[in-house]
């Protein structure tokens, strides 16, 4: 932007221009519509109507929801109430909502003001501020209607301009009350919601001025709020507050407390669940009406049924529900009340701003900001919840909890009046009605500039008074404790006392705990800063240990420290429940936690007892290792801290001085109940510390050689040490120590064990069985040889090697042992003797093994290696003379030595498991034989012919085979031969891997195992079988010979199939090994023994079975069930695949072909992969080839040489002429073609035509479908059809009726078709199907590709060109063809019509409905919907006829009864003109009716009373020339405005358009000289009712003509022409003529349907009244004329064009009285044609007779209609319809 322009001089230009000035407009529906957007939440209508009445100083409003009745669900029978309240609440609609007030009534100011938009209240303690919330009420309601004191004011609208219109009330119709009537825009609305509206309602009552609500559904009472307001008190302001706003603007200059009451009663039916088809549960009369549903309900029962897992919770509260609502539903319409108290604090205001800021604010909110105002906190004390639950009864209290959203809960709301979306952050509600909100009151306006400065300093000002509220509830509660300890006589607070008003305090921090609010989080911030920021102190009142304190004297206990309860600490419960007030307290550093110098200074005032010192030390510990206190404050704690505990050992109290302790006792090292030092801290006071917290307290583990060395120093008693702790002299002490001792005897250095032993070695510490001993007098308790030894005793815990340690002997020399047992012997034995000979192995392994554990492990390595023990030598007792190693022998056992092995020489009974026996064992002694041992002792024996030993040693082997662990040997290793054969030699021996056991395997020459070892040759290791590989080798290299030898080797191959993996399965697939015999044998049996004739052939390509399908091109085997089951395994089928059968059909066709030598057989197989088609298309390879390949079978039919020259001569002379062949059928010739040459034969005509030309696939669906997927065209797409279509006849009578006839047979035809065969259903074709009659259609075919074609007549083509756009049907008018009809409706409704689904459709559209019923088709549907709607209307209009018909009997026996006493009167009773035959007048007629005059005839039937000026000013009238010519007046004439001068005559206003009676005289009766019986004269209009006829002509042509009355010589009865034709039906089924005269139809109707609907709705009304069927009554229109009406052979014809400039406007503004009355008059003129033709007297008399008779019915509907009673005739807006024929101009023909 280069250039600058100054915008200021060239506005002042704009403006001094001299063009005109031209003003904005507005489209008023739009703006409403868009204001009507910004208020988006619930109940909109409701919060804005109770505002005005707010403002209006009422104290009661009542809201009503009228209702109207379901058309489907009647209701119940009988007077129970609750049953009709549930039908109401669930299957009524909302058809108006009434909402009353007793406020002041409108002034004139608010009736101005209410009807303009955004001229809100000028008053600023008003809550109305933008002038645009009434308007809410179009949201629902599309003109609403308000009546307040003797005034009323309606709104309407005017294309999209809103206009009203006020009515002074006359004093009978005034009222006090002011009322606002909404009716309902659309009445299909279900009831609302009416637990979230009572909720709505309640929460409505808290602050606003009303004091009663009332609610009402009908006549139902549902809801009664009542609210009852205590007197108030003033709350004290504290010196220390600052009640300006931070800003200035405004100060709380007072605050009052108030106590309100809300007192609810209101029916059980609102807290009713009703249940759902599915078993769901619903809120009864939740629905959307009035912006009331939220939505949030049903989200949350929507997930809540996607919730996983079991939840006894909702299950247990589902089942208290269920009871719940099983106690309701007993009792609906029983009431149920409930209570709540409300604690409100009120403050006042007083606003200070300037000028400048009023003038911004005024021009915001059009009302200048007050000077004063007030806010209001409501809270919900303690005691107000308690009594407000406690005062809930009634069946529905626990369910419907009314008062859900007065008290506030987690967050309360901002009130403006009423509550908005904003929430306040905190648990209390805000009422602050000088808060401007937004436009649409759901929220605080906090974005305009000075709103926000405003809005602001009130939410400070809010603030302000919840500061001075908390002050208020804080100095209850000290009041509170006050009089407790009053009550108690108790000076000192205790917990107790804190306990008591401790949930009251925890509730009061609760609700001023501030959270977020939403959507604003600015309203919560304000509001906390100034509760928070208001007192010039840091301080604020608060609940702690010792009472209600100011924050500065409470700290914060955020541990336990119990052990200095002297200073002030908030309750540990109030912390834990309360934690969000107690976090902000912090924050905002009003109350801090405790201190070490609070601590230290509780310390030094008093001695702590045992449970405060353990607390101190766990508290002080805790604090030291995690570094929160250093070291020298540790100590100065230590220091100060002194405890009173009790001693142990003189059970008296002692003091504890902190300060002198160095040590703590670690019990892992020294037990707690030990004696320990002074300066140890005792275990019991630090048990619950752990080692790092104590080393934090500077104090050291006390060690076990400090504590022994003070033992052993106050030993004797010296020192504080008792005697029964003397380690030196007490059993038991010692006892306790020692096992201490060696329990820390590995941790301790060698310098610290070497200090311990010189403590304990000189001392006598060791308990002995000869008294307490020192270390190395003592033995131990093992040391048995000898009892004069002093052994430990006592000492069980205590380690040897400590006990060595300290020198306690465990031993006695092995040398002293020998010698003196040596002695022993040798005083026992002779002299002459040596010990060598004394002293034996047996003796020597005795002794070695009773000292086995003290023998060194060199002297064991000796003893092992050197020989000590005899072997036997054959004798049993007997020992040889040689030595052996102990683990060259085997143990002496009778079951080894039958093995000859060599075994130990032992005297007497061997016995394994003693002492003995075990040391021989450690030594080497061998218990049994090893695997290999065995092995070889079996060898050696089979090769020597020791056949027993052999079978020993087998035998050994296999029974010990578990217990001795020989399955663990492998046997795969042995090289040995040892195991003997099956029918062999018995010296030939094999490995156990060299020979199997099943006998079978030697058919392919394996060894096999001898039979008896069979049963045990897994333990020598023989398998059953030879490894399956190696067999498949040996049947690849040797394959079977014949047929036997076959079927013995694949049985057994057969038993191990599972063996055979899929590698093997492949190589034996491939291999030839399956014996066959050679095609050219003449023999094709399998040999038997011979080997010529055979060839072999892999198991893949051979097949088992007889193979009667395809013998001729696969090969068969069968070589028994068991054999065959191993030839599947390798490959074999039993028949081949699809698969296979495809390929070798596409490979090799012509081949198959020649060999089934069938064509049938050849379609068998084209079927079976026809069916297989699924598998087969996953081929890709294998469907590209078939789509190419010749292999599909195709038919061609040549006609004879005789036909054709037939039908060539034919086709010459007439080319259009079709030539049946069916007694001809020709010839039909197969062959093989690919797909893309053969044709799917979907259009059985076009084949006829063209089949010489064709390859035709088989006529099968199956094969047909396969055709088509491999690319086979269909002949439909072969051939093209091209249609000429004649003109457009003007008579579409027999269109409409056929094309109603395909909509109601189409269902019928598709019923029992598959849904994918259907392309387009019924109801496809009622929308988008149109029939035509045209003059002719001739249709041409051509064949692509081949130059041929065909020309023909026919009587039904359709036209559809694509999706969405109609479908023509064309038939020939009067001669179409219903099976080419069906033929050409088939493509539209069917993927793939077949021809005989045409027979099947033409049957239908052809038969009788009763017919097809009789062949059983369900066409009952349609029979009852149409004899429902026939005998619905003529039900009612009998019951009508036969009410009269009562009437006149009721009548006729009255007039009788009279005519008994006045005989002589009766017989001068006169014929009536125009009586019917049957008239009862007739039997009764006098001769005395001659005797007068005509003109006395007329003076006597001359109307007269209150209906006598009708007919005047209607122009019925017929005493004058023109008396029948009604005067209309230039503004409603014609539509043509060339008009000619006798349109500006008065027309006559009725035309008697009958053709037969045009040339009708009348012939006037005798006047009657005495009057007609009622009866009589109620018959005869009657029978002129009943004489009306429907017409059924589609036009109506008639000529004027006039006819000369004789009753006035100056008289002509004039009869209008006419020339209309019927075009369309209303909605309601009345027939419309339009004149020829025309141009446009289509347009005129577009133009005029709604209005048509309209004056058919009035004339259906009029009818109604004399019960006329609806079919008798038509409407017309021309452009010119004056025939208002007309009675064409007793059809009623009225003209629109008089209805529409008479009255249409006003029916359009809901006015209709005038219209009915009209056209009521109308109708009773042309009834009474029905008994007088021409415009007589006699007519005038009759007309005016149906006048008298009917107009009480007729007033009475225009009054139900002028109340809205009645439901409308008339369609709604937007659902109207004409159903027209459909003219020439629409159809594309040719």
């Amino acid at each position: 932007m280069t250039n600058k322009i100054d915008y200021t001089a060239l506005r002042a230009q704009t403006m001094g221009a001299a063009n005109e000035e031209e003003a904005v407009t507005v489209n008023t529906r739009a703006l409403i519509d868009k204001v009507l957007a910004r208020y988006s939440g619930e109940w909109t209508v409701l919060r804005e109507l109770l505002q005005n009445a707010a403002d209006a100083s009422a104290s009661k409003v009542a809201i009503k929801f009228e209702t109207l009745p379901s058309s489907t669900v009647p209701v119940p029978q009988g007077s129970d109430s609750a049953a009709l309240l549930k039908h109401s609440l669930l299957h009524h609609t909302l058809k108006r909502l009434l909402v009353s007030n007793n406020g002041q009534p409108f002034g004139t100011h608010d009736w101005s003001r209410l009807k303009r938009i955004a001229e809100g209240n000028p008053d600023e303690t008003k809550i109305g501020a933008f002038g645009v919330g009434f308007y809410s009420v179009f949201a629902d309601c599309e003109e609403p209607f308000v009546s307040s004191g003797r005034e009323a004011m309606a709104f309407y609208w005017k294309g999209n301009s809103l206009f009203t219109r006020r009515l002074q009330l006359p004093e009978s119709q005034s009222s006090n009350e002011t009322s606002f009537v909404l009716d309902y825009r659309n009445t299909s609305s279900p009831v609302p919601g009416l637990l979230s509206l009572c909720q709505f309602l309640a929460s409505s009552l808290t602050f606003v001025g009303l004091q009663c609500i009332e609610l009402w559904l009908d006549d139902w009472r549902l809801l009664l709020l009542n609210k009852v307001a205590a007197p108030c008190h003033d709350v004290r302001m504290s010196r220390d507050l600052e009640p300006k706003t931070s800003e200035g603007l405004m100060m709380v200059t007072n605050v009052t407390r108030e106590m309100a009451q809300l007192d609810a009663k209101w029916l059980n039916i609102i807290g009713w669940k009703p249940k759902t088809s599915s078993g769901t549960v619903f809120n009864a009369g939740q629905s959307s009406a009035m912006r009331g549903t939220p939505s949030g309900q049903s989200l949350r029962s929507f997930f809540s049924r996607l919730a996983v897992g079991p939840n006894s919770v909702a299950a247990e509260k589902a089942k208290e529900d269920k009871a719940l609502q099983e106690a309701i539903s007993e009792d609906l319409v029983g009431e149920s009340k409930a209570t709540v108290f409300l604690h409100v604090n009120t403050g006042t205001i007083r606003t200070s701003v300037s000028q400048s800021f009023s003038q911004e604010l005024e021009r915001a909110t059009k009302k200048p900001p007050p000077k004063s105002t007030k806010i209001a906190i409501l809270t919900s004390s303690y005691d107000e919840s308690a009594a407000s639950v406690s005062s809930v009864s009634g069946k529905a209290s626990k369910t419907t909890d009314i008062f859900a959203s007065v008290l506030p809960s987690n967050s309360g709301r901002i009130f403006i009046g009423f509550p908005t979306h904003q929430t306040t952050g905190l648990s209390a509600h805000i009422s602050a009605p000088s808060v401007i909100p937004t436009v649409e009151r759901e929220s605080i306006d906090l974005n305009a500039r000075w709103v926000r400065t405003w809005n602001m300093e009130m939410l400070r000002a809010a603030g302000i008074i919840c500061r001075v509220a908390w002050s208020g509830e804080m100095d209850n509660v000290r009041d509170k404790l006050s009089q407790t300890l009053a009550d108690g006589g108790r000076s000192k607070i205790g917990k107790k006392h804190i306990v008591s008003v401790l949930p009251e305090a925890i509730h009061l921090l609760n609700t001023f705990t501030f959270r977020e609010s939403t959507p604003s989080s600015n309203v919560a911030a304000l509001v906390e800063e100034a509760f928070w920021t208001c007192n010039k102190k840091a301080s604020i009142d608060i609940l702690s240990s010792c009472g209600v304190l100011p924050s500065q004297d409470v700290r914060l206990a955020v541990e336990d420290l119990s052990f200095v309860e002297g200073i002030p600490v908030l309750p540990e419960t109030l912390v834990e429940q309360a934690s969000g007030f107690v976090k902000r307290l912090t924050d905002y550093g009003v109350v801090t936690e405790i201190t070490i110098s609070d601590i230290k200074k509780e310390l030094e005032a008093k001695a702590l007892t045992a449970n405060q010192l353990i607390q101190f030390l766990s508290w002080l510990g805790h604090k030291a290792r995690i570094n929160d206190v250093d070291s020298a404050m540790i100590q100065s704690l230590l220091n100060v801290a002194v405890a009173n505990i009790n001693d142990d050992d003189t059970e008296q109290s002692k003091v504890l001085v902190l300060g002198n302790v160095r040590h703590f006792i670690n019990p892992s090292r020294i037990p707690a109940e030990m004696p320990v030092p002074p300066n140890t801290m005792p275990f019991k006071f630090t048990k619950s510390l752990s080692k790092p917290e104590l080393d934090a307290l500077g104090w050291e583990d006390l060690q076990l050689v400090p504590w022994l060395r003070w033992l052993m120093e106050n030993t004797g008693g010296r020192g504080d040490l008792s005697e029964r702790h003397d380690l030196s002299q007490v059993v038991e002490f010692a006892c306790l120590v020692l096992p201490v001792i060696s329990k820390q005897w590995e941790g301790l250095s060698n310098s610290s064990k070497a200090t311990v032993v010189e403590l304990i070695s000189p001392r006598t510490v060791m308990p002995t069985k000869l008294g307490m001993r020192k270390p190395s007098e003592a033995y131990f308790p093992s040391v048995k040889l000898f009892d004069d030894l002093p052994v430990i005793s006592g000492l069980h815990s205590v380690k040897d090697k400590v006990l060595t340690a300290f020198g306690v002997r465990k031993t006695i020399e092995l040398g002293v042992v020998f010698a003196r047992l040596m002695a022993t012997s040798a005083d026992s034995k002779e002299g002459s003797e040596s010990l060598q000979v004394r002293w034996s192995h047996v003796d020597l392994i005795n002794y070695l093994s009773s000292v086995r554990n003290d023998i060194p492990p060199d002297d064991i390595k000796r003893l092992k290696s050197t020989p000590l023990c005899p072997a036997e030598d054959g004798h049993a007792g007997k020992g040889t003379s040689r030595r052996y190693l102990v683990s060259e022998l085997f143990e002496p056992t009778d079951e080894l030595r039958s093995l000859k092995l060599p075994l130990l020489q032992w005297p007497g009974l061997y016995r394994p498991a003693n002492a003995e026996g075990r040391f021989l064992s450690s030594l080497g002694l061998r218990a049994l034989p090893s695997p290999q041992e065995l092995i070889e002792i079996m060898a050696s024996a089979g090769a020597a012919g020791e056949f027993p030993l052999r079978d020993h040693a087998l035998r050994y082997y296999i029974t010990h085979h578990h217990s001795h662990g020989y399955g663990n040997h492998n046997n795969a290793s042995i090289t040995t031969p040892f195991l003997p054969l099956q029918g062999a030699d018995p010296k030939k021996l094999v490995t156990p891997a060299q020979c199997f056991t099943n006998e079978e395997a030697g058919i392919l020459g394996f060894d096999i195992l001898r039979k008896d070892l069979h049963a045990h040759a897994l333990k020598f290791g023989v398998q059953p079988d030879p490894p399956i590989a190696e067999c498949i080798n040996r049947l690849i290299k040797n394959p079977p010979q014949s047929k036997r030898n076959a079927r013995d080797v694949f049985g057994y191959f057969a038993g191990r199939l599972g063996e055979i993996g899929g590698q093997h399965v492949a190589t034996l697939g491939e291999a030839k090994i399956v014996p066959v015999p050679a095609r050219s044998a003449t023999n094709i049996d399998y040999p038997v023994e011979k080997l010529e004739n055979v060839r072999y052939l892999p198991p893949r390509v051979c097949f088992l079975g007889d193979g009667e399908k395809y013998a001729e091109i696969f090969d068969y085997v069968d070589f028994g069930q068991q054999a065959n089951l191993f030839l599947l395994k390798c490959g074999s089928k039993h028949e081949p695949s699809t698969l296979e059968l495809a390929q070798l059909a596409v490979r090799e066709p012509a081949h198959v072909f020649t060999a089934f030598q069938s064509s049938e057989r050849y379609l068998q197989l084209l079927r079976a992969l026809a069916e297989s088609w699924p598998a087969l298309r996953k081929d890709k390879v294998l469907v590209k080839d078939m789509k190419k390949a010749p292999f599909l079978l195709a038919y061609k039919e040549m006609p004879s040489n005789a036909r054709k020259a037939e039908q060539n001569k034919r086709q010459e002379a007439d080319p259009f002429d079709d030539y049946d062949d069916e007694d001809d059928p020709g010839i039909r010739t197969w062959q093989l073609a690919s797909a893309s040459q053969t044709v799917i034969m979907d259009d059985l005509i076009s084949y006829n035509l063209f089949k010489g030309n064709l390859l035709a696939a088989p006529w099968e669906e199956t094969l047909e479908n396969f055709y088509i997927s491999l690319g086979a065209p269909m002949l439909a797409d072969l051939v093209e059809e091209q249609y000429r279509f004649g003109n457009v006849v003007q008579d579409q009578r027999s269109a409409t009726k056929l094309q109603k006839r395909v909509h109601e047979r189409s269902r019928l035809f598709l019923h029992d078709s598959p849904r994918d065969t259907i392309k387009h259903d019924a109801k496809w074709l009622e929308k988008h199907l149109t029939v035509v009659a045209v003059r002719s259609i001739s249709l041409t075919k051509t064949l692509k590709g081949h130059q041929l074609s065909h020309s023909e007549s026919t009587s039904a083509a359709v036209s559809y060109e694509k999706q969405g756009k109609p479908a023509l049907l064309y038939i020939t008018d009067g001669s179409y063809d219903l099976f080419q009809v069906s033929q050409a409706l088939l493509p539209l409704l069917l993927s793939r019509p077949k021809p005989e689904k045409a027979m099947m459709f033409e049957m239908l559209l052809g038969t009788d409905l009763l017919k097809l019923r009789a062949r059983g088709y369900n066409v009952e549907r349609i029979l009852r919907q149409k004899q429902a709607e026939a005998r619905i209307a003529e039900e009612q209009r009998q019951k009508q006829l036969e009410e009269e018909q009562k009437e006149i009997k009721e009548r006729e026996v009255a007039w009788r009864h009279h005519q008994a006493q006045h005989a002589a009167k009766v017989q001068d009773q006169v014929i009536m003109p125009g009586l019917f035959p049957d008239s009862p007048d007739r039997s009764i007629a006098g001769h005395s009716s001659q005797a007068n005059t005509p003109e006395d005839d007329r003076s006597l039937r001359r109307p007269r009373g209150i209906f006598s000026e009708i007919t005047k000013r209607l122009g019925f009238d017929d005493t004058r020339r023109h008396s029948s010519q009604l005067s209309i007046n230039g503004s409603i004439a014609g539509r043509s405005s060339n008009g000619t001068q006798d349109d500006q005559l008065a027309p006559p206003p009725y035309a008697q358009g009958d053709t037969q009676q045009q040339n009708l005289v009348v012939k006037h009766a005798a006047p009657p000289e005495t009057a007609t019986a009622p009866h009589h004269l109620q018959q005869n209009l009657v029978n002129a009712i009943q004489a009306s006829r429907a017409h059924n002509s589609t036009t109506i042509v008639t000529q004027p003509a006039v006819n000369v009355v004789k009753e006035t010589h100056s008289y002509c009865d004039a009869r209008p022409g006419q020339n209309i034709t019927y075009f369309a039906d209303s909605s309601s089924g009345i027939k419309i003529f339009l004149s020829n005269s025309i141009v446009d139809r289509n347009k005129f109707m577009a133009e005029n349907s709604s209005a048509l609907n309209a004056f058919a709705s009035i004339l259906l009304d009029c009818a109604s009244v004399f019960a006329l069927a609806r079919d008798t009554v038509h409407i017309f229109y021309d452009e010119i004329g004056s025939t208002v009406a007309f009675n064409k052979q007793r059809a009623l014809f009225c003209n629109y064009r008089y209805f529409e400039n008479l009255h249409l406007p006003d029916v359009q503004q809901g006015s209709r009285a005038d219209a009915l009355v009209y056209w009521f008059v109308v109708l009773c003129h042309e009834l009474a044609h029905n008994l007088v033709a021409d415009h007589s007297a006699d007519h005038s008399y009759y007309t005016e007779q149906l006048v008298i008779r009917y107009f009480a019915s007729v007033a009475a509907k225009t009054a139900q209609r002028s109340t809205g009673d009645v439901s409308a005739a008339a369609p709604p807006s937007g659902s109207l319809q004409l159903r027209q024929r459909i003219p020439r101009s629409m159809l594309d023909v040719e």
